[in-house]
Formats: C-alpha cells, structure tokens, sequence
C-alpha cells in the first residue's frame, strides 16, 4: 500500500515538532499554562508524543491509531494555544492575530488527521 504524500508530510511536520521539544525545550515550557505543575515532564512527554505518532502515522497497521492519537493530542495542547493569547511572554512577543490564528489552525490540523482515522 502506498501512502499519499501528504501523510508523509504530517508525519514529518510531527517527528520535526517533537524533536524540537528536546532541541528547545525552554520554547515548549514557557507557553505551558501554570496550572500544570510538571512542566518539564509535560514537555518530554508532548514531544515523544509527537515523534512517535509521527513514525506511527507512516506505518500502515498503525496509521489510524496514530491519527486519534494525534487529534487527542492537539486537544490535550490546545490550553497553551490559548496561554499564548492571553500572556505576552508566553506569546513570545508575536502579534494578537497570529496568536489568535493558531486557534482555529488546530481545528484545521485536527480534521487533517481525521483523514486517516478510517
């Protein structure tokens, strides 16, 4: 079975993200709101997250598994999202309406994963 293109391209957007948790874990952790309390461990795990849904994704037997995982995975984020909107250092200085962007962006990247849930 041969995959679509844009399938690889979500999967490498993912692996890309996650390993970035590692690169630049400062990043991640300041746009996590301070109601969770491990901000740290958060980070680790949001990013092994994201590599592994990432190779998942690419593996046909594991391409709809992958696919939920990663729409419960942009839910599960979607606090920071908001964080960013509403402090300005979490929002790293960029301007209210690309941080007001991002919002309805997950639910794009959402239904893209959604393509491959069935």
């Amino acid at each position: 079975m041969i995959l679509p293109w844009h399938l690889y391209l979500m999967a490498f957007l993912y692996i890309l993200a996650g390993l970035n948790h590692f690169r630049k874990p400062g990043m991640y952790i300041r746009i996590i709101p301070p109601a969770f309390k491990i901000p740290k461990l958060i980070n680790i795990l949001s990013g092994a997250a994201e590599i592994i849904l990432g190779i998942f994704l690419i593996l046909p037997f594991t391409t709809q598994i992958a696919a939920w995982g990663i729409i419960m995975l942009l839910i599960a984020v979607f606090p920071a999202n908001l964080y960013m909107l509403q402090n300005k250092k979490a929002g790293f200085g960029l301007p209210l309406w690309i941080l007001f962007v991002r919002l309805p962006l997950q639910i794009v990247l959402i239904y893209w994963a959604y393509q491959y849930t069935f």
